[in-house]
């Protein structure tokens, strides 16, 4: 049995993605992911006026005569969302912790889904897979995708977005719309991300704190690693120790865009001080456009 304030909290989430997905989003997802993808129906045989590029030259030689692809539209898409539940998504600073803006994000999309009848599935991580919900449709699933990723328990402490990724590619053979959701505040995951994304669509949505990107001058902090419960404490009175932290954190947040724009990955990042309406509007504006 839930508790009340998570049930609250859930029922919240659906009332506030109900309403952002069918007056804001719902018709620039389907502008966006919607005739993307080409389903093949059937071989036959051809026909003057045939386009000679659909030629199935395999069966072309079996037969004797030629023969011809046939496709159609791909009505149903499949949408996945992989939610990093690692310790350092549980820090907030201002109104919510990242993990809260991760799940009503998760919530848009999932009743985006739901309004164009596709099918909706999720992976939560850690260091390892902590939960795995298999796609499928209807307002129940959706409702038990959105509680999964805002009250799940996760095991694991660390990231290690490969064992993800190594999962989802054991587990899907369809080319699925993959929402990859974390700070993106580890290494080492470029590689395996770099195949994902030949083999699906993946839109990487990036959730950062203000503390996390600039240390403000407050003193002597004591400061705890999340995910390894490290305890240092750190005079961020000094301009030095300030301006280190802060051009490591640019650089590695740097060194992530440019993967990203290298390997054609579609981003979008969201502050926790912030609204993150805009940002996703911008990207399906910008996702629109791009298409066309």
């Amino acid at each position: 049995m839930l508790p009340p304030e998570i049930i609250k909290k859930i029922r919240k989430i659906e009332i506030k993605s109900r309403k952002l997905a069918s007056d804001v989003f719902v018709g620039r997802y389907k502008s966006v992911f919607k005739g993307k993808g080409m389903e093949f129906l059937e071989v036959r045989e051809y026909y003057p006026g045939d386009d000679i590029r659909s030629i199935d030259w395999n069966v072309t030689a079996r037969m004797g005569t030629p023969y011809v692809k046939k496709f159609v539209d791909e009505r149903e898409l499949t949408l996945f969302i992989l939610l990093d539940l690692s310790d350092s998504n549980t820090f907030g600073t201002r109104n919510k912790i990242k993990r809260e803006i991760a799940a009503e994000i998760s919530g848009i999309l999932a009743f985006a889904s739901l309004r164009n009848n596709d099918k909706i599935g999720a992976i939560t991580f850690t260091d390892r897979v902590e939960s795995y919900i298999a796609p499928a449709k209807g307002l129940t699933h959706v409702l038990r995708v959105i509680r999964d990723l805002l009250y799940s328990t996760p095991v694991g402490r660390g990231t290690e977005m490969p064992v993800a990724f190594d999962y989802l590619n054991n587990t899907t053979v369809k080319r699925s719309i993959l929402f990859l959701v974390s700070d993106f505040l580890t290494r080492g995951f470029e590689p395996q991300l770099k195949i994902l994304n030949k083999r699906h669509d993946v839109i990487a949505i990036r959730i950062f704190d203000p503390l996390e990107i600039k240390l403000p001058n407050i003193g002597i902090v004591e400061f705890e690693d999340t995910e390894t419960d490290e305890l240092i404490s750190v005079d961020t009175s000094s301009i030095d120790i300030r301006n280190n932290f802060n051009d490591l954190r640019k650089n590695k947040i740097e060194e992530t865009t440019r993967f990203f724009l290298s390997n054609n990955i579609d981003y979008i990042d969201i502050k926790t001080d912030e609204s993150y309406v805009e940002p996703l509007m911008k990207f399906f504006r910008q996702r629109a456009q791009k298409i066309r």
